[in-house]
């Protein structure tokens, strides 16, 4: 398995999709760039098309080792969000695919404890908790790109734990 030096987190939305690129290769999570992908179309069709372009765009530039998303969670009440978030994360996917890039997910909780320790922590909560572990000037926003960085980095501390589990 390839060794991952750069991981590229995002959080998927169909208005507004966040992202964070961090880069591990001096022992450290390092920012190197954090923004978002908005789409402003009508269409479901159009919405996805410009996730698609903004990501592998992302993809392009930084050359990731890992794409990392949060998993898919639906509330029984509302099962249509679920439905058309798996496109948003489809195209992710696709993208992160068409360019040799492997995808790994983690349920938010899991991101929030690892983060906070709190598997239910709210956003600005997540949002210092990103600013403090990355040793950010500001606070990121809009909390689309915290939370992008927060599953970037979740994923260096998972791999970091089990390095240390399994020398």
């Amino acid at each position: 398995m390839k060794e991952e030096k750069i991981i590229l987190g995002v959080d998927p939305g169909l208005h507004t999709t966040g992202y964070g690129v961090i880069d591990i290769s001096s022992g450290r999570a390092r920012l190197l760039e954090a923004g978002v992908v908005h789409s402003s179309s009508k269409t479901l069709s159009g919405r996805i098309k410009d996730i698609y372009d903004g990501i592998a765009e992302v993809v392009q530039t930084f050359h990731p080792d890992v794409l990392v998303l949060e998993q898919l969670y639906s509330h029984y009440k509302r099962p249509i969000t679920a439905i058309l978030m798996g496109h948003a994360r489809g195209v992710i996917c696709l993208a992160a695919e068409q360019a040799g890039i492997s995808v790994v997910s983690y349920a938010a909780t899991k991101i929030k404890k690892t983060m906070t320790g709190s598997g239910r922590a709210p956003k600005g909560q997540m949002q210092r908790a990103v600013q403090f572990e990355l040793r950010l000037s500001q606070l990121p926003e809009p909390p689309d790109v915290a939370d992008a960085i927060a599953i970037a980095f979740c994923h260096y501390a998972e791999a970091r734990q089990t390095f240390k589990l399994n020398p």
